[in-house]
């Protein structure tokens, strides 16, 4: 299994009797980035290949964001957005609202899937100065060839990607016919760590978009 782990003075009173103006109340983003809200993370399955194991993949990792008390997740299949007329649409407003990303991602010729790369291009707002986590899988490289271009393409779209990912080599042989890791520790301890990670980053970045919006 290749896993790869990194971490002014007051003014002066009218003359007549104050009164306290109210204060504005703030804003939806505001009042999240303040209150500590859970991260709104956007898990994205990067596959819709027939015959697919995104899915398996999918399904354990959903499993151990669930358990993570500080994000709530939201799963988008690329699979589900194309073609591109009646899925780009309704995929904007879901990327939109997240507060960060993990992209499950195979490696398919030493690099990512072609539908992956059109549901990243068909965007950009949506991206900026926002975290983007990785989990990736494939042959003998794990998946770890996609990952690395994946960041190139997330660094042009001002998005900032985490350094620690999960990756499995030869994944197929990694889980059960239940979809559940044959040796889960591993991967459970650094898919805890790449989550503790993109929650560090993607409050960060949620605070700094409140206080200053991004206009990269």
């Amino acid at each position: 299994m290749d896993l790869t782990t990194a971490v002014s003075a007051p003014s002066e009173a009218p003359s007549e009797a104050p009164s306290e103006a109210p204060s504005e109340a703030p804003s939806d983003a505001a009042s999240s980035a303040s209150s500590g809200a859970p991260l709104k993370v956007a898990v994205i399955l990067g596959s819709n290949r027939e015959g697919r194991f995104g899915p398996v993949v999918a399904s354990w990792f959903l499993g151990r964001a669930a358990g993570h008390p500080d994000i709530e997740t939201e799963l988008i299949d690329v699979a589900e957005t194309e073609p591109p007329a009646t899925g780009a649409a309704l995929v904007a407003p879901r990327l939109a609202r997240a507060d960060a990303f993990v992209v499950l991602t195979p490696e398919y010729n030493h690099s990512y899937p072609a539908p992956l790369k059109n549901l990243i291009d068909r965007h950009f707002a949506e991206w900026q100065a926002k975290p983007v986590a990785f989990v990736s899988y494939g042959g003998i490289s794990g998946g770890l060839r996609a990952v690395e271009h994946l960041r190139q393409v997330f660094a042009e779209l001002h998005a900032v990607s985490i350094r620690d990912t999960v990756s499995f080599h030869n994944a197929g042989a990694l889980f059960d016919d239940l979809g559940v890791p044959k040796d889960p520790a591993q991967v459970d301890g650094a898919a805890k760590k790449m989550l503790d990670q993109l929650v560090w980053w993607g409050r960060a970045l949620r605070e700094a978009r409140t206080r200053h919006p991004y206009g990269g």
